[in-house]
């Protein structure tokens, strides 16, 4: 059975944010039926400038079971554009899940679609984001976020993370490799990865105590980087180290150690280490897998060896069942889109259930 997917596009839409669904879903092939839909059935200009054609308008759709609603440019000047919610609501009560990407996240909040869920935008948006609709639970720092049949991504290329997740639960783990492969998607992200590196969340400083530690903990993540190791290394106590820190940097000297460590176990299990080598090489684990096990599931939701299955399956001819975006990613069964249009709590807009949750 042909599953529709329909990519809502509107005058000063982000270019990538359309193109990337479509790329995915046209590669993936295998019963897709892929169409551009914008508010009156007539052309639309991106923000770039290139006109997307349209392939129905927003009142012909009568079903859809996956709809994608890309971010614009402007988001203040999308959600004064009369009709352009009511429309992103209306098309979403005929589909069976839908995703949004990047700012595309404040078209759903404001339909009300994402009252009561968890949901992600462009880490630079993400602000105004909860400031604006309290009621959404917003994830900052995601690459994407399941709740229930919404998802939600950051910024542009997070567009092809969240759509190869979809193209994972209906078509599986290899279908999903194979279209990251045609598209040269070389990291398949989970969605709780961080959008940003260890190394451009820390804020800058040039602090004479506190940039030459920040340094020497991305050099040698490994090394002995306790609180007292530091302190003695400074040359100042370790509550004196600790307020700098927090000064400095806006987190604790063993957080900004435990996120190196783990970025580097990460790279570590991207590149083929086992888990005990990743602990060990990144001073994660020293002696024990179990840290690095628990570092994961707090920040990712996934074991470390769930992890790296995703990479090791990359290669042409792996077997499917080692895992990968939803298979590793979901704390739920496999929800189809059929049974996502009967779920009770899939109403619409108007529904004041709050999905069950699915942890990314």
């Amino acid at each position: 059975m042909d599953h529709s997917v329909v990519v809502f596009a509107f005058d000063g839409v982000r270019l990538m944010d359309v193109s990337a669904p479509l790329e995915v879903f046209t590669t993936a092939g295998g019963g897709y039926t892929v169409r551009v839909c914008t508010p009156d059935g007539r052309d639309v200009t991106t923000s770039a400038g290139l006109r997307i054609g349209a392939d129905v308008a927003a009142a012909e759709v009568r079903r859809a079971d996956t709809l994608v609603v890309p971010g614009a440019a402007d988001v203040d000047g999308f959600l004064r554009t009369v009709g352009t919610v009511g429309q992103v609501a209306a098309l979403a009560a005929v589909s069976g899940r839908v995703a949004a990407v990047c700012t595309g996240a404040f078209a759903l909040a404001a339909a009300g679609l994402l009252n009561g869920r968890r949901a992600t935008t462009h880490r630079e948006h993400a602000d105004a984001l909860a400031r604006r609709y309290p009621d959404v639970a917003v994830t900052p720092d995601a690459i994407y976020v399941q709740d229930g049949p919404v998802f939600t991504s950051a910024g542009v290329t997070a567009g092809i993370d969240v759509c190869l997740a979809l193209v994972e639960q209906d078509r599986g783990a290899e279908e999903a490799r194979r279209v990251a492969r045609d598209l040269v998607v070389f990291l398949q992200r989970p969605g709780g990865q961080s959008q940003f590196s260890a190394a451009s969340r820390t804020p800058p400083t040039r602090h004479p105590l506190v940039r030459p530690l920040l340094d020497a903990v991305v050099a040698d993540p490994a090394a002995d980087h306790s609180l007292r190791a530091m302190a003695r290394s400074a040359g100042v106590s370790t509550r004196h180290l600790t307020r700098l820190f927090r000064e400095q940097t806006g987190t604790s000297p063993a957080g900004f150690v435990e996120s190196v460590r783990l970025e580097a176990a990460r790279i570590l299990l991207e590149a083929g280490a086992g888990v005990t080598g990743a602990a060990a090489r990144s001073g994660i684990g020293v002696g024990s897998d179990e840290s690095l096990r628990r570092a994961f599931a707090r920040h990712f939701g996934v074991t470390p060896s769930a992890y790296a299955a995703r990479f090791r399956s990359t290669a042409v001819g792996e077997s499917g069942s080692s895992g990968g975006y939803a298979s590793t990613l979901t704390s739920s069964s496999v929800i189809t889109p059929s049974t996502m249009r009967n779920e009770r709590n899939w109403k619409g807009p108007a529904s004041s259930v709050s999905a069950v949750e699915t942890r990314t």
